[in-house]
């Protein structure tokens, strides 16, 4: 057997292995739920590390596997490439980690939501974690509306965890909004195969400057609904009335980024892009980010300043995808670096404001206070994601915003409207460390606060997984600059 055919094997095993599962979970006991999620989320991480292992071993050239076709025509596929399978690991990695957490989050100590495992969580959950990984490896826009439908639905069920009239409603807002900017991929689809009589992505590459615009435009509203860009931003802030490790996956690794990743591939397989589509792509990013970083500014709520804080992230990623498209190669690695950076170090910011809220029993920043005296770990996890986030060297996000910021001057040279763009997003990202500077002077040092000085203490897998984030918020950048280069 060769090496193709292995990484398709192992691959795939990352997208069944949680669908098997999430079934198991359903059918069998209620006390069996939480294992089997542990099992189908170790199974698949360990898959997609060794499908990457494969990749690279194989020479790293891109491989195609057709997996559904009638009379020649390709309905779902996958690709593996340098992006699909460092995406992958990461994102079933972090789904994986965040089960980890969730075993001692979802218990009767928490102080803030007294809870228990329950079935429906973990199958959905284990669910989520297939179908992302389903998504980053789609070669064709069937299947990536495939998985991209899943995980909606996912989120509903998520979402709505806690069973109240706000939780319902958030999930129903943030079902109703990502389908309407699904819409633009099914448009996309049957538009692609009017005009090429082909699903694949690769297809876009043959048609005209009118048509690729056309349906490349139609695919970033998709993204923008799952990336929570405007005009689609409001489902996301919404979505905080889930429990953490939902808000942790839904925004650090799994829905929201469902929306970069498929325009990241339609980047990479469309050939030449119209200028037209940086336009729609740099000015959407630019609102965006301007809009995020205002709205953040009053938040009290640690779990409500990190949605908008996500948004305005996500904005620097399509802006890196922006100046790609007006000719900047390291502005696009730069993105894809981000992705990979922007996951671990807000999975470890939103989990380090559930271990507020499991010990201290509330996640307001103001009654906050005093944080490394009583719980040292979560102090050091605050400060890493904050300045992760900001950009502050030597952790990730200094990275890749460098590349994303050199990249996107370089393209913007001559253009007196994409240089002030440009200065823009930098003022921003400066103010966007002022502001979580001051977050980590209000948290973090002096005696703590009452709320503080009666917390409890972690449970010993949250511990480890924040071992283990903080680690990766330091590290990412080191592992994807290697592998991108």
């Amino acid at each position: 057997m060769d090496i193709g055919m292995n990484l398709s094997l192992f691959a795939g095993a990352s997208i069944v292995v949680p669908f098997v599962a999430a079934l198991l979970i359903v059918i069998l006991p209620q006390k069996a739920a939480r294992g089997l999620s542990l099992a189908g989320g170790a199974i698949a991480t360990v898959a997609t590390i060794v499908a990457w292992a494969l990749f690279a071993h194989s020479g790293s050239n891109p491989i195609d596997f057709n997996v559904f076709s009638i009379i020649n025509l390709e309905f779902i596929g996958f690709i593996y490439d340098k992006i699909s399978v460092m995406l992958a690991t990461c994102f079933v990695g972090i789904g994986f980690i965040i089960t980890i957490y969730s075993v001692g989050y979802l218990s009767p100590g928490n102080k803030e939501h007294a809870d228990a495992p329950s079935r429906r969580f973990y199958a959905a959950f284990t669910v989520f974690i297939g179908a992302i990984a389903g998504l980053v490896y789609s070669s064709t826009l069937v299947s990536m509306l495939i998985f991209f439908e899943i995980t909606g639905a996912c989120s509903w069920a998520l979402i709505r965890h806690y069973g109240t009239d706000t939780a319902n409603k958030s999930a129903m807002k943030a079902l109703i909004m990502t389908h309407i900017g699904s819409l633009g991929l099914f448009i996309a689809v049957g538009l692609l195969f009017m005009q090429t009589g082909s699903f694949m992505v690769t297809a876009i590459a043959s048609l005209g400057s009118a048509w690729k615009s056309g349906i490349i435009i139609c695919i970033i509203i998709a993204a923008w609904a799952k990336s929570a860009q405007l005009p689609f931003y409001m489902w996301l802030p919404s979505a905080m009335e889930a429990p953490t490790p939902v808000s942790a996956y839904l925004h650090g690794a799994s829905m929201v980024k469902v929306g970069v990743a498929i325009v990241a591939r339609v980047l990479v397989e469309a050939g030449a892009i119209p200028d037209v589509v940086g336009w729609v792509l740099v000015i959407g990013a630019i609102v965006t980010m301007i809009f995020s970083f205002l709205m953040y500014l009053p938040q009290k709520d640690m779990k409500r300043l990190l949605a908008f804080s996500t948004i305005s992230q996500l904005s620097y990623i399509f802006l890196g995808f922006a100046f790609f498209v007006f000719g900047s190669q390291l502005a696009f690695e730069g993105s894809i670096m981000h992705i990979f950076n922007h996951a671990f170090a807000k999975t470890l910011f939103f989990l380090v404001a559930g271990a507020f809220s499991y010990s201290m029993g509330t996640r307001m920043l103001p009654k906050i206070r005093g944080v490394l005296k009583k719980q040292p770990l979560l102090a050091v996890g605050f400060v890493v994601a904050a300045l992760a986030i900001a950009g502050v060297p030597p952790l990730s996000g200094f990275f890749s915003k460098f590349a994303i910021f050199s990249g996107s001057f370089q393209a913007a040279s001559g253009n007196w409207v994409l240089i002030l763009i440009v200065v823009v997003a930098l003022i921003e990202t400066v103010l966007c460390f002022a502001w979580f500077l001051k977050w980590i002077g209000q948290v973090v040092p002096g005696e703590p606060s009452e709320a503080v000085a009666e917390s409890k203490a972690i449970p010993k897998t949250m511990v480890f997984v924040f071992v283990v984030l903080i680690i990766m918020t330091v590290a990412s950048s080191f592992i994807a600059a290697a592998w991108l280069s």
